[in-house]
């Protein structure tokens, strides 16, 4: 199983922070750059800390924000194309939103408004430890 990213308060760090490796000693540790006035120091004990990201999911990008997002709509998928779901990748984008697809799967996505149902038993759940 691949790394979970999980929040490091002491470095000020959160799952969903995206960062570049900006310098490493070759031997045991490395700096990360998250923003221009945000670093951090890790060695290699600390490396199941960090997730490599070449691409986020809509869903794991809930959050965060990105200068740039690039979102590929293709028919193939159309189970995911959903209003909520292209509007929230929309959103994460600060300066730039490229759309890479056709105009069939953008036309599905923005008419379809159907949240689909969870089953997750949640409320029971809470209900359940509520008593």
């Amino acid at each position: 199983m691949g790394n979970v990213p999980r929040d490091n308060y002491e470095k000020d760090v959160f799952n969903g922070d995206i960062g570049r490796i900006a310098s490493s000693n070759e031997k045991s540790s490395f700096i990360v750059q998250y923003s221009p006035s945000k670093r951090a120091s890790y060695d290699t004990g600390d490396l199941s800390e960090l997730v490599l990201a070449y691409a986020v999911t809509i869903h794991k990008s809930q959050g965060s924000e990105y200068p740039v997002v690039v979102i590929p709509l293709l028919t193939q998928h159309y189970m995911m194309l959903q209003r909520n779901l292209l509007y929230t990748a929309l959103t994460r984008a600060k300066e730039l939103a490229v759309i890479i697809g056709t105009k069939k799967a953008v036309g599905i996505a923005v008419s379809n408004d159907k949240v689909e149902d969870r089953y997750t038993l949640l409320g029971e759940r809470l209900g359940e430890i509520l008593r």
